[in-house]
């Protein structure tokens, strides 16, 4: 038997097979909602235009009212051999109403319809995305202001080399996620054109009011191109390319829980919400949902990469290639949402071991900088020629086996005579990152206001 939806060119239906290859409902599903707003909004544009009669029109809105609710209640049979979200969708309200249903389909197409569904589901979903980074930001905040104060070791090449504030190193994935959010709002923007009446690909010859959908649906403005707007799927390929982004971001940042966590740093401790045991080690901590996080990182660069590589050969306009773009999507900002989630509960129930990170912070002479900017600033030394003296401090350190302020008098004077006792109140590290006062240094006073200016920006609007 053809298919009663579109065979009326076909003698019989689809090969198991092909029907196995091209359906779509069993993920394409969870765009009901989508669908059902825009095929509310395209009926009520129809009877504003004359196209559908006010009955009709009518009947199809309450109809569609009554599959949404079927839907939402887990009440309406899903079929397979209707391949898509939309058929299922006109099928049952034929069942529901007749043969008005055949009605709304009239100057639109399921490319059009499709790429309208994905742009309120993508749009949907950036707006979640950016409400979870926030929510992070601020358990980021609450962290930093706590720890103002809270000095740690710096490093770089995963070696001591200054000492900075916990508060600091908070403050700067806040950073990184405010520009996360960032990318998320502008691909946000830019996707905001409503595909809705481009039809197939050129367009419709009915008197249809495209500026009328857009408003119903929240878009700025109709998109300009029909063969465009529904061949082009590069609002998801940004949005998935912020969301990789970001996700880099929370790897690193899972990353060095996973490290300060482990027993040879013991700078946190994790709660044994987000911790997990060993099946034969009794001692062990786990910290596996950062582990994870670190992990689902790939299958959100896996789905941007993937849906590239599917979109590259594409003429226009349309190509059922682009069926592609809906699962790898879909799992990719599920799994984003979920890291935001981990990374948010984490954060907020970690503890700080604030004296194992200050017996850190001193060690490897991460105040050799302050020896060298001392030399610069006070005994007027070239700062070449400091570098070269403060490393002779090192060596010297080095041979006695201790820290720089630990070094005497007698010790800095054998090294150069320039050296006075006034050294010793930048050699340590409360007064090394105390020192650091420059905009976006570790000083804490720098911390306490960074974290007060952020509270003002990330402040519910309205």
């Amino acid at each position: 038997m053809s298919n009663r939806m579109w065979g009326g060119r076909f003698a019989s239906g689809p090969d198991a097979i092909m029907e196995e290859i091209n359906a779509s409902i069993g993920f394409d599903k969870r765009l009901y909602s989508q669908d059902i707003a825009g095929s509310i909004a395209h009926a009520e544009m129809l009877g504003a235009v004359d196209i559908l009669s006010a009955e009709d029109k009518d009947a199809i809105i309450s109809g569609l009212e009554t599959v949404r609710d079927e839907i939402a209640q887990g009440k309406f049979t899903f079929s397979r051999a209707l391949e898509d979200i939309h058929m299922n969708v006109e099928s049952r309200l034929r069942d529901l109403i007749g043969d008005a249903a055949g009605r709304l389909h009239t100057a639109r197409s399921r490319n059009d319809q499709v790429a309208t569904d994905f742009k309120l589901y993508v749009r949907d979903a950036i707006d979640t995305l950016i409400a979870q980074i926030e929510t992070l930001q601020r358990v980021l905040l609450e962290k930093a202001e706590a720890h103002a104060e809270s000095v740690m070791p710096g490093f770089t090449h995963l070696q001591s080399a200054q000492p900075v504030t916990f508060g600091h190193h908070m403050l700067a994935y806040v950073e990184m996620l405010a520009r996360d959010a960032g990318r998320l709002h502008d691909a946000r923007a830019r996707l905001n054109e409503s595909p809705l009446g481009s039809a197939a690909l050129a367009g419709t010859s009915f008197p249809i009011d495209r500026d009328m959908t857009a408003r119903a649906l929240g878009f700025d403005r109709p998109t300009a191109n029909s063969l465009d707007a529904v061949s082009d799927r590069d609002f998801v390929l940004e949005t998935l390319s912020a969301a990789s982004i970001c996700a880099m971001h929370l790897s690193r940042f899972a990353e060095e829980l996973v490290i300060w966590s482990s027993a040879q740093f013991g700078f946190v401790t994790l709660s044994d919400k987000f911790s997990t045991g060993s099946s034969i080690m009794p001692q062990k901590r786990n910290p596996d949902a950062a582990e994870l996080i670190r992990a689902k990182i790939g299958r959100i660069f896996g789905a941007f990469t993937s849906l590239l590589v599917v979109m590259k050969g594409l003429p226009l306009a349309y190509s059922k290639d682009m069926q592609e773009d809906k699962e790898v999507a879909f799992d990719a900002l599920d799994n984003f949402s979920l890291c935001l989630a981990a990374m948010t509960g984490m954060a907020g129930d970690l503890s700080v071991n604030t004296d194992k990170m200050a017996a850190a912070a001193g060690a490897g002479f991460s105040t050799a900088t302050d020896l060298a900017d001392w030399l610069v600033r006070v005994a007027n030394v070239p700062f070449r020629e400091a570098h070269h003296i403060t490393g002779r401090a090192v060596a010297a350190a080095e041979a006695k086996g201790c820290g720089l302020d630990a070094l005497t008098i007698e010790d800095f004077k054998e090294i150069d005579e320039r050296i006075t006792s006034q050294v010793f109140k930048v050699l340590s590290v409360e007064n090394s990152v105390k020192s650091r006062t420059s905009f976006g240094g570790t000083a804490p006073e720098n911390v306490k206001a960074q974290v007060a200016a952020w509270r003002v920006r990330l402040a519910p609007q309205g």
